[in-house]
């Protein structure tokens, strides 16, 4: 698959309306210092257990997902430095950045965002497992990318008083919510995602991915513009999103027409959505 990615330039229009109505957090500077060691031409792994083992909830979530289904291992991880070996830079710097932005905001119900942190994990650990099953799609740009394409949720609830009651009304009605946002507070969480993960650092195939998530064009849009590498993201967690609304309350119910193009781009047949389940399930129990 490409791997290049050229992004539609936004309008003058659409960027200005964006910036102008929302405040993307800062880069922090953990996640400034992972990325600087992630881009080495020998990165250290001494140097990333000890930027890990600084934060509780970075070891907690670092050692959780090295004993994921995702890396099909029997044998148990109960360090950092283990949790390191087998997670990888690009699972490590997922780690960082979750647990960066779950932190970005305090002001935020901590029951809402429980929820909201909790449903996006089981979700990025839905796709990775089901990206094992799919010749050449990275389980770990699938897990990257379905723990952050809804990122910019809570930066726009940070950001609009009355947005966490649209977006909960939305979900009750499972309801598509990004014509809504556009509407009430002239920018998405698609768009404001993206800023987000070209501004964090995030891989540009993961960032173009989050960014057209929604966009009704997105299977037709040309190579340069969405790389099939990005799409296929899109796609393998548009499935996990469907079968995983089937055991965790907190997930949303995806169908129709979304779920149906990715099913056929993916090549997805019943028998396969059953082995899926089945899959999930094992995962998340």
């Amino acid at each position: 698959m490409n791997t290049a990615t050229k992004l539609r330039p936004l309008t003058h229009e659409e960027l200005n309306e964006t910036l102008a109505a929302v405040r993307i957090p800062a880069c922090p500077a953990i996640v400034t210092e992972v990325m600087r060691e992630a881009q080495r031409d020998e990165p250290s792994i001494r140097a990333l257990t000890r930027i890990l083992a600084s934060d509780v909830g970075m070891s907690a979530m670092a050692v959780k997902l090295a004993n994921s289904p995702m890396f099909g291992s029997t044998a148990p991880v109960r360090s950092v430095q283990q949790a390191v070996n087998r997670l990888g830079i690009r699972n490590i710097l997922s780690v960082v950045i979750a647990v960066a932005l779950r932190n970005s905001d305090t002001s935020l119900p901590a029951e809402l965002m429980e929820s909201f942190w909790s449903r996006a994990s089981a979700l990025a650990l839905a796709a990775g497992v089901l990206a094992r099953k799919h010749v050449g799609i990275s389980p770990e740009s699938a897990y990257t990318y379905a723990l952050f394409q809804d990122a910019a949720v809570p930066v726009l609830m940070a950001n609009f008083p009355d947005y966490a009651a649209l977006y909960a009304a939305a979900a009750d009605r499972g309801a598509p919510f990004i014509e809504e946002e556009q509407a009430y507070f002239r920018c998405d969480h698609a768009i404001a995602g993206w800023l987000l993960a070209r501004n964090w650092g995030l891989p540009a195939t993961i960032a173009a991915a989050i960014r057209y998530h929604h966009d009704p064009e997105l299977y037709i849009l040309p190579e340069q513009e969405l790389p099939s590498s990005a799409l296929a993201l899109i796609a393998v967690t548009l499935i996990a999103e469907h079968v995983i609304a089937e055991f965790t309350q907190d997930a949303h119910a995806v169908g129709g027409k979304p779920f149906e193009d990715a099913k056929i781009f993916l090549g997805t047949s019943e028998t396969d959505l059953d082995e899926f389940r089945d899959i999930i399930a094992s995962a998340l129990s």
